[in-house]
């Protein structure tokens, strides 16, 4: 582990050194150089931000922890040094076969984060984990590994959950969620919120928080690594991390509300704008179950990524907010001005949607899918005024990348992709045309977006004012105002998402229900109800 840290921090150091030049990479040099501390001795619990894995491969898979005894304390109650952590890997959940264990190194540069890769594991099934510092040791973790490339795969179940404000109500879901034994999570962001504490949330009546951020709005590093730290101890998080592997991705709130590029919601000059970018982004991958090859390097971060489930499902991962130019229309939701069909507009960059139609032109997987955070569909959001009123923060705003898309998915014969989407607070089923005012011919594709974990509090069956907008929109199916989070059944002949929903998030103790199902045939785009 050690020498392959070693070796990928120097590729990450001449990366900064082309990109950035010698003051970027200061952090870097410092790293091998610290002393370690081989057995160390805690006056709290050093564990409390849980465990977690992720990004499974058919050989291994990331497992994650981070020590911090003092989570809230300006050192976190942790040395300047580095700390030796022992990691076990199982084969039984009661530890008797154990196939890997070994040390790493906790970095003080790192938030004494630790991301151990693990390889040389077999395909295709359950792995357990566990770590200790010390005397101290954690509960354990269920990992997995994806199917040898190319196998045969009978069947795929696994969560789409994110957006979980912490002040709105409690992670309710993410204990649901848990119970269901996935094969993974695909997390689609906004794993944290970035605002101040909230005591009382005016815009919904005046409401009393459920519970409130510890500090202002974050802007430090030491900042970020509180907020992060705040969400992390919520055991029903820990349970639902515990329970399988995670794919994460960003959106916006891990570094500000609706940024893009280098642009911020409140218009701060870009230079400073991205010290907060690089500060925000060190803080996610410290607390992420990542790969060193996703170690941020100034305000660049390699999020896009793919895996493969055997012949079953090919999953890109996008990044919709790294690449993207601003918003059209002022940012303002439920507008529409010319910007929204600007020709020189982007949501991927070039290279990404390049990367992203390779690996699906040349997928020989059943299922193709689209993992990314911002919807699709081009609803009209005011049906009620003239024109196509859109949600400038999602696709819908930039007309012409989206056609684009739809139309190589289209004439590469792609007939069985999904797009999973987040960000909107609400389920949503429906289905993806180059024009959803216009729907000419079969759709293109299909999108299942999942509700919050707690952003919008308790939520509704559906708000008022998406009565109209489900009623004007054809290419939507279906929409639910609650908490939740979706569960996704695969097989080779069809793709079934459950929209699953808890009856409230204020107190503890919510009921699980599945509020409605859909299911989509290969080769046929198109929602059927389940």
């Amino acid at each position: 582990m050690t020498s392959d840290f070693n070796r990928r921090l120097e590729l990450s150091r001449r990366h900064a050194l082309k990109m950035f030049g010698a003051s970027a990479v200061t952090g870097l040099a410092m790293v091998s150089s610290t002393r370690a501390i081989a057995h160390p001795t805690f006056t709290r619990y050093p564990f409390r931000l849980g465990i977690a894995s992720g990004d499974p491969s058919p050989d291994g898979f990331v497992i994650w922890t981070r020590l911090a005894p003092d989570p809230f304390a300006e050192d976190y109650g942790m040395p300047m040094q580095a700390v030796e952590v022992g990691y076990e890997v199982a084969e039984d959940r009661g530890f008797q076969t154990i196939v890997r264990q070994g040390t790493a190194l906790a970095r003080p540069e790192l938030g004494h984060s630790l991301h151990v890769e693990l390889s040389g594991l077999n395909p295709g099934r359950e792995y357990f984990y566990r770590f200790n510092a010390g005397d101290e040791r954690t509960y354990r973790g269920r990992a997995m590994t994806t199917p040898a490339p190319g196998a045969p795969v009978a069947s795929l179940k696994f969560a789409v959950a994110g957006c979980q404000n912490y002040e709105e109500g409690y992670y309710t879901a993410y204990r649901h969620l848990a119970n269901e034994n996935p094969d993974f999570v695909y997390c689609y962001g906004d794993y944290i919120y970035e605002y101040r504490d909230a005591p009382v949330r005016p815009w919904q009546g005046p409401v009393a928080s459920v519970r409130q951020h510890h500090g202002n709005e974050i802007y430090s590093i030491g900042d970020y690594r509180r907020r992060y730290a705040q969400y992390k101890m919520d055991i029903d998080l820990q349970r639902a991390h515990a329970a399988a592997p995670w794919l994460v991705v960003w959106d916006d709130h891990e570094i500000d509300n609706n940024w893009v590029g280098n642009i911020d919601e409140d218009g701060t000059d870009p230079r400073y704008f991205r010290l907060r970018q690089q500060m925000a982004m060190q803080a996610y991958y410290e607390h992420m179950p990542l790969r060193m090859a996703s170690l941020p390097v100034g305000t660049q971060m390699q999020i896009h990524r793919r895996m493969q489930w055997g012949n079953l499902a090919d999953i890109n991962l996008l990044d919709t907010r790294q690449f993207r130019t601003d918003q059209p229309c002022d940012d303002r939701y439920g507008s529409t001005c010319d910007a929204v069909g600007d020709r020189q507009a982007d949501v991927l960059g070039r290279q990404q949607l390049s990367w992203l139609m390779d690996n699906m032109r040349g997928s020989k997987a059943n299922w193709q899918v689209i993992a990314q955070q911002i919807m699709m569909m081009d609803l009209d959001r005011r049906p009620e005024e003239p024109g196509v009123q859109v949600n400038t923060d999602s696709w819908a705003g930039y007309r012409v990348p989206r056609r684009e898309l739809l139309d190589r998915i289209a004439s590469s014969g792609l007939d069985s992709t999904i797009v999973l989407t987040g960000d909107e607070h609400q389920h949503f089923a429906g289905e993806l045309y180059r024009d959803g005012q216009q729907m000419d011919g079969a759709p293109i594709a299909t999108e299942f977006v999942a509700t919050s974990i707690s952003s919008g509090g308790d939520g509704y069956e559906i708000r008022n004012d998406m009565v109209p907008i489900r009623d004007a929109n054809e290419q939507l199916k279906y929409v639910n105002s609650q908490r939740g989070y979706l569960i996704c059944e695969v097989t080779p002949e069809a793709w079934t998402s459950h929209h699953r929903v808890v009856d409230r998030i204020s107190t503890h103790g919510g009921a699980v229900s599945t509020a409605a199902s859909f299911r989509v045939e290969r080769g046929r785009p198109g929602l059927i109800p389940a």
